[in-house]
């Protein structure tokens, strides 16, 4: 993880997205993890053969391989959230603090 009082920006959340909707995996290679996305890649490959070995012999493509499609679509849901998050937490910490946005037990009230 990163130092807390890192200057260094936290990436932008559309282009994790963006990455992660192109090549699976890639938005969580960008946010640092790329562990979490090759098993998101692993989990999609073994699903998706699941699903062909049980699904309807007259099924769609999508039909036979929906595990597969399970697992990229949470992968990248996942990788979005974790950007939008690293995100927020990098705006609020390079915020200055007397903007009057205070919302914690320190706020006046």
């Amino acid at each position: 993880m990163t130092d807390s009082t890192s200057p260094v920006p936290a990436s932008n959340p559309y282009l994790v997205l963006a990455s992660a909707i192109v090549l699976p995996g890639s938005g969580h290679v960008m946010l640092g993890v790329p562990a979490r996305g090759l098993q998101f890649l692993f989990f999609m490959v073994i699903l998706g053969w699941v699903t062909t070995k049980v699904a309807l012999p007259d099924a769609s493509f999508v039909g036979r391989h929906a595990g597969g499609f399970l697992i990229y679509a949470l992968s990248i849901l996942d990788a979005y959230r974790s950007a939008r998050i690293r995100h927020a937490i990098w705006a609020h910490r390079t915020r200055p603090h007397g903007d009057g946005a205070g919302s914690g037990p320190d706020a006046d009230s």
